[in-house]
């Protein structure tokens, strides 16, 4: 979705704002507005709203109806209840992605509660799987990574991983059995999740964050019966567990680590993307906008 980690600096505020004022470094994220009113939305949970929540891109507004353009631009405008403070701390291009891949991470972590001494794996090592190692490590928890690439042992552990399970090794996976609280599945496509279901321990979650659509092969249900285990999705954050991310980041130091590039350049990143040939992110430097 183009446009939807956004960073900036406000430039002008309403009559009857009182959150932000011209010169505050801000964010906007994957949302722009939700009905405010159900009983997601009093929860602070936008993202669930029940009337269907405005996207940052390719939404309609709800004000005037006008469709949402998203950030590939040189400015946005957006109610005061949808914008984000950035930690003066955080780097505005490593602080980006976290509007999105770092949400994503974050809400699960803190719903299941991961704090120190937890058992929590993340499966796959992308924009949202780099995100994990360094969430879950800096809330205290034992982190592993599930992957099938041997050659990502190191990176993995620069990123805070404690342990790297080969998922293509048999023996790795027994060894692993009964180990992880929480397992947090970033992959992007259709795989098969039922040889992590026992790495779980006695009532532990999968949580998907990555496939959006069905499984295959299906979903055995011996495991989740005999170990009171449960596999359960999550999608992005709402407004106050965003803030309280950035908080976290900025008393941290945790960005996003990203490659910044023009707007010129977004055809052949794309490109690389589909290759994934990117070290997480790329960011774009809007300001390229005037050349």
């Amino acid at each position: 979705m183009p446009g939807h980690e956004i960073v900036g600096r406000v430039t002008g505020v309403g009559a009857a704002v009182t959150c932000f004022k011209p010169g505050d470094q801000v964010g906007i994220g994957c949302m722009v507005d939700s009905c405010q009113q159900c009983d997601p939305c009093k929860h602070g949970l936008e993202q669930y709203c029940q009337a269907g929540h405005t996207l940052t891109y390719a939404s309609h507004d709800r004000q005037d109806q006008r469709p949402t353009y998203g950030g590939y631009s040189e400015k946005i405008v957006a109610s005061e209840n949808f914008v984000l403070k950035v930690p003066d701390a955080l780097d505005l291009a490593g602080a980006a992605p976290l509007l999105c891949a770092g949400i994503t991470i974050w809400s699960p972590l803190r719903h299941w509660e991961a704090d120190k001494g937890s058992k929590v794996a993340i499966t796959g090592l992308g924009g949202l799987g780099h995100m994990g190692l360094k969430l879950a490590k800096a809330l205290g928890a034992e982190v592993t990574l599930f992957t099938r690439s041997p050659s990502k042992a190191q990176e993995a552990r620069r990123l805070g991983a404690d342990h790297i399970v080969l998922s293509t090794d048999e023996s790795q996976m027994v060894a692993a059995k009964g180990r992880f609280d929480l397992i947090i599945d970033t992959v992007p496509y259709v795989h098969d999740i039922n040889p992590y279901l026992p790495t779980l321990k006695l009532s532990g979650t999968l949580v998907l964050v990555g496939n959006v659509g069905g499984l295959e092969p299906f979903l055995s249900t011996i495991p989740l019966i005999l170990g009171r285990k449960s596999v359960a999705g999550s999608v992005i954050g709402g407004i106050a567990e965003t803030q309280e991310l950035l908080d976290f980041c900025g008393q941290h130091g945790i960005t996003s680590d990203v490659e910044i590039i023009r707007i010129q350049d977004i055809n052949a990143a794309y490109e690389r993307l589909l290759k994934s040939d990117v070290m997480y992110r790329f960011v774009i430097d809007m300001a390229s906008l005037k050349s």
